[in-house]
């Protein structure tokens, strides 16, 4: 183990000179006067003392510059000079030993200009700006056959080296999608991101919150009937149980989509807005009815079912729902946008309906093949299916809301 610490080398402050802290076995950390902290490690190699840069912290951690300094010093072992390999790697790397068409960046951007418009377009957004505030500044010139497995891991690292370990895994999903696109057009070898498979730590999990216990579901009902504030975001939170469906896509529906009997209805919501990016059908149930009924009186003129009160031609933002469950004292971890749709989920398993049924009314993705067979996009019978379990979940949840004596249903399918 070296002399240093995270919160020694966190802590060194610069001095007027450049300052060299030693961790041991020729590994240092070097404190320029501009406050920039380098690793440095010195090693002798044919009877001459050279210097090998290992990056700057707190890019590389201190954690990889032993490791890095490890991998060094078992060149050495091994005869060869870890400055050399480093500048025989770069050059390999050089963008002029990439052809036409065949650098990291120009085949990432051909897969996903290829791929990008089967996804809704935040998920796309936030692909490319991965790739590019990730990848493509440190490796966007190189030739993708030439990169190699360390080298990729590096770019990684630094998303991890700032406490995005979960961006860092999911960089490394994308790159993994490149590089296989770059194997099936004859443009690489294989695919390197399997060489890194457990290289990064493990992403903490955390589930949203959720209320699922009937009394609190009740507790919650009646705290949304007694917002105040403001009829639309009550409207909008008061509909969001009745439906399952994602915070955006609940927010983003336009009266046109809403197709209204009297005591029944569907919401018909076009692809482009689903996550799964099909079209998907909610039976609204006599009590959605009702309030899509009075969410249209509320909303105006305007083509929103839940307009901005900033401004009618917008629907209201994402934080507005989660603002408004905070202000009715839930934490994030009791209660979130999200979490009518587990609400749901939980519950109606729990009183008796086929899980299958429940997954398409959440508009999952096929889970496997007996749900894929189960499915039927087109089908009236499956439609009336759901319109049934929905109408009955309406009604249990007027229960919980009025506090009354709550005997579960079983589906007729059960």
């Amino acid at each position: 183990m070296g002399k240093l610490n995270d919160k020694a080398v966190q802590a060194a402050q610069p001095g007027e000179k450049v300052r060299k802290i030693s961790d041991g076995d020729g590994l240092s950390l070097v404190v320029q006067p501009n406050g920039s902290k380098l690793w440095w490690l010195r090693y002798r190699f044919g009877g001459k003392e050279k210097t090998l840069s290992l990056g700057q912290y707190p890019l590389v951690t201190l954690k990889q510059a032993r490791e890095w300094a490890y991998d060094a010093r078992k060149l050495l072992a091994a005869g060869s000079d870890p400055g050399e390999v480093k500048k025989a790697a770069a050059a390999e790397a050089a963008p002029a030993s990439a052809p036409i068409g065949k650098t990291v960046e120009q085949i990432a951007r051909e897969w996903f200009e290829k791929f990008s418009k089967q996804w809704a377009p935040g998920h796309a957004s936030k692909i490319e700006r991965r790739l590019e505030r990730d990848l493509f500044p440190h490796l966007g010139r190189a030739g993708i056959a030439a990169v190699r497995p360390a080298e990729l891991l590096a770019a990684a690292r630094r998303v991890e080296a700032r406490g995005a370990v979960e961006t860092a895994h999911r960089l490394l999903n994308n790159c993994g999608q490149v590089w296989r696109y770059a194997v099936a057009t004859g443009r690489a070898e294989r695919d390197i991101t399997g060489d890194l498979k457990g290289a990064l730590p493990p992403v903490k999990t955390s589930h949203l919150g959720a209320i699922t216990e009937p009394d609190e579901v009740g507790a919650l009902l009646r705290a949304i009937e007694e917002y105040r504030g403001g009829e639309v975001v009550r409207l909008a939170l008061r509909l969001a149980p009745h439906v399952f469906l994602r915070p955006g896509e609940l927010r983003q529906g336009r009266k046109e989509e809403f197709k209204l009997g009297e005591e029944a209805g569907e919401w018909e919501i076009p692809a482009e807005k689903m996550k799964g990016r099909r079209p998907h059908v909610v039976p609204l149930s006599r009590q959605a009815v009702e309030i899509v009924r009075d969410a249209m009186e509320a909303a105006g003129d305007s083509e929103w079912l839940f307009p901005s009160p900033l401004s009618a031609s917008r629907c209201i933002s994402d934080m507005a729902l989660l603002t408004a469950i905070r202000r009715m004292g839930y934490s994030k971890e009791e209660m979130t946008a999200h979490g009518f749709r587990a609400m749901a989920s939980t519950n109606l398993e729990h009183l008796g309906y086929d899980v299958r049924l429940i997954e398409l009314q959440l508009a999952h993705a096929d889970q496997n093949d007996v749900r894929a067979a189960y499915k039927r996009d087109v089908s009236r019978l499956q439609i009336e299916a759901r319109a049934k379990m929905m109408q009955d979940w309406s009604n249990y949840l007027d229960s919980l809301r009025v506090g009354a004596q709550v005997i579960p249903f079983r589906s007729a399918s059960s």
